[in-house]
């Protein structure tokens, strides 16, 4: 069975790029009949808090990327220390116990000379002695994960194809800290064991990350999953940045996004599939294929969400929209304002219009639409309003002032809804009703 997971710290809210991930992972397990699994990585218990892991749960409830599981790392530090004395005692993890300021001078003495700022590994020459004179001396080893120099590192990744890195270049990874808390490594590969994860889909920042784990996962006997590094997102302007760390779920919320919108266009940005605006999602997990992926960055563009949000607006049924709407607004209202609306919320703002008072145009009317008004308010009162009363004003009103076009139309809609645009008139002045408009006209 696919196995695929989403791995977010608690530490923060999730981002546009967190978001991506999560759903590509999620098409993944849906397509193949799998489970897509929520693993909250929280073993930074200082930065963890359990607002963010609520903010989590919401927001993938809101996106539709219900997990079939739920696990913390913070509920597994048994299962890691297992692994880690297996490790240690195997001979792949060891101490080391350079300070912070002594390996900054070593990296910094490596680059003077030329050389790759990769750790030297001077851990490996202490004795037993060695370091209990250290640890006699008060200093706590951090430990390090030894590379197997002589074994290389290759991987077929589903996206950016043959992947290969030599373990000599690569510094052992830091997997543990000094006053035993976990990096994020070591904890990461001992879950996709665990977990029986098969599939992995994150961002391509995370290669050499996905190298390292490699000798991870060979030191604990365990086959790794398969890889899929995505392009990173880009902002509108063609360059990597710093705004979409922090554009995400609430944001979107918060200016009346659709959540299909995210989906449709998070789910083939960076693809060569179209973006379309689907509000279903079988189209989307029927389609998706790590080969259409490419390999530049994806351009994730606000305003291209935002119109993809409302072309799936003026889509939605009104059964779907029903609890989100002003109270007594029902599904001729939506039917009639729906094409005009950018957002569900300014459904709300037709409802005022509908139901009135609505604010006099500016600038007032001068003496010649006046005039016409009047005409119009005559004619209203006595023309049919069970079928079309729209056209049958305007009618009247063409053949008895011999205004046409704008001259026509643009008066009365501007004294019947206070505005110069807005949804056909054809629609709206039957919910409007007869007594509003002869009010509105006289007014």
């Amino acid at each position: 069975m696919i196995v695929t997971r989403f791995a977010p710290s608690p530490t923060g809210l999730l981002h546009v790029g967190n978001i991506r991930a999560a759903l590509h992972n999620w098409l993944w397990a849906k397509k193949n009949g799998g489970r897509f699994l929520l693993r909250l990585d929280d073993t930074d218990a200082e930065r963890s808090e359990e607002r963010f892991a609520d903010a989590i749960h919401a927001d993938l409830a809101w996106l539709g990327l219900v997990p079939d599981a739920v696990v913390r790392q913070s509920e597994r530090f048994a299962l890691y220390e297992m692994r880690f004395a297996a490790l240690v005692a195997s001979g792949r993890i060891y101490p080391a116990y350079e300070t912070a300021q002594e390996l900054d001078l070593k990296r910094k003495i490596a680059r003077g000379r030329g050389l790759p700022p990769v750790y030297d590994r001077a851990a490996l020459g202490l004795d037993d002695d060695d370091r209990a004179v250290l640890e006699a001396q008060g200093i706590r080893p951090h430990w390090r994960f030894r590379l197997d120099h002589d074994a290389p590192i290759a991987w077929d990744d589903r996206i950016r194809g043959p992947q290969h890195f030599d373990a000599a270049t690569m510094s052992d990874p830091v997997i543990r800290r000094a006053d035993g808390s976990w990096l994020y490594m070591l904890p990461s590969a001992i879950d996709d064991v665990d977990m029986g994860i098969t599939h992995v889909v994150r961002g391509e920042d995370h290669v050499s990350n996905t190298a390292l784990q490699l000798q991870m996962f060979d030191a604990m006997g365990a086959t790794p999953p398969a890889f899929a590094h995505e392009a990173l997102l880009t902002g509108a302007e063609g360059k990597l940045s710093k705004r979409l760390g922090s554009v995400g779920v609430a944001q979107f919320r918060d200016e009346g996004i659709e959540p299909q919108a995210v989906r449709a266009l998070l789910a083939r940005i960076g693809t060569s599939d179209p973006v379309e605006p689907l509000a279903d999602m079988d189209p989307l997990i029927a389609g998706f294929d790590f080969a259409h992926f490419g390999r530049a960055p994806a351009r994730f563009d606000e305003d291209e969400l935002a119109q993809l949000s409302a072309r799936i607006v003026h889509a939605l049924r009104y059964a779907e929209v029903a609890d989100r709407l002003p109270a007594g607004m029902g599904e001729a209202e939506w039917l009639a304002v729906r094409p005009n609306l950018a957002t569900v919320g300014e459904a709300a703002d037709w409802w005022r219009v509908i139901e009135g008072p609505i604010d006099a145009p500016a600038p007032a009317p001068d003496a010649d639409d006046r005039a016409y008004l009047a005409q119009a308010q005559a004619l209203a009162a006595t023309i049919e309003w069970g079928a079309d009363p729209w056209h049958a004003l305007t009618s009247a009103l063409k053949m008895e002032t011999g205004r046409k076009g704008k001259a026509l139309f643009l008066p009365l809609r501007r004294a019947l809804t206070g505005r110069d645009h807005g949804p056909d008139m054809a629609a709206l002045l039957p919910l409007i009703g007869r007594a509003r408009t002869l009010v509105r006209l006289a007014a």
